[in-house]
């Protein structure tokens, strides 16, 4: 792992410590929020165009509701998360598909092994000064072509700013220097979804759709 172990560490613990009621909370999260469900099927479709047979990873899976969901979109998905409380929830509630636990800034993943990555509200939690890293480690592991979803707490026009998250410290990030970021790690922009905060939301959400750069990956 390349980031800080300390910070890495209380991630994982505060996580651990909330996992069975994380995951209460999350099931069936997907149903009230179609323009979500919208972005992660844009992600699917452009991957399949792609013509790849790559697989697909989540990183920061949590309870792995997220990574059924694109395996039901037709994508081989499987989940990686820091928290290991996480992934025997995953594992449980979704016995046939692959979970790991891992850290998304050093994932023991071959280079160009993955047609596509999605970072659903997981990226929220690494230190601003580290997340070019995470980032790179995405360009690392996809392959040229493959595609990079990014959800996001969007800051509304600021700058990245820190909040008190329910489970530990997040960040909220423009999406214009996410996108500048992410391009910095190789991903061309497609398209972006900004959402509006929905009942007991308190923050717009930004969604990120990104190409890595180079020539199509092979099938």
């Amino acid at each position: 792992m390349t980031g800080s172990s300390s910070h890495l560490d209380a991630t994982a613990s505060a996580y651990d410590a909330v996992a069975t009621l994380y995951a209460e909370l999350t099931r069936g999260y997907l149903d009230a929020f179609p323009l979500d469900r919208a972005v992660l099927a844009a992600f699917a479709d452009s991957v399949r165009a792609g013509g790849g047979s790559r697989p697909v990873a989540e990183l920061g899976c949590g309870p792995g509701y997220l990574t059924a969901h694109l395996r039901g979109l037709g994508l081989d998905a499987f989940g990686i998360d820091l928290s290991p409380a996480m992934i025997d929830i995953a594992r449980t509630d979704y016995p046939g598909l692959r979970f790991e636990t891992g850290s998304m800034d050093a994932l023991g993943l071959a280079d160009g092994s993955l047609a596509g990555v999605v970072s659903w509200y997981s990226v929220i939690h690494a230190p601003p000064q580290e997340l070019p890293v995470y980032l790179a480690e995405f360009g690392r592991i996809v392959a040229p072509g493959g595609h990079l979803l990014l959800g996001f707490f969007e800051s509304e026009g600021g700058p990245v700013t820190a909040f008190d998250h329910k489970v530990t410290t997040a960040y909220r990030w423009p999406i214009d220097e996410l996108a500048r970021l992410a391009g910095d790690a190789g991903f061309d922009e497609i398209g972006r979804m900004l959402r509006e905060p929905g009942d007991e939301e308190r923050f717009r959400r930004g969604h990120l759709l990104m190409r890595k750069g180079g020539p199509e990956h092979s099938p």
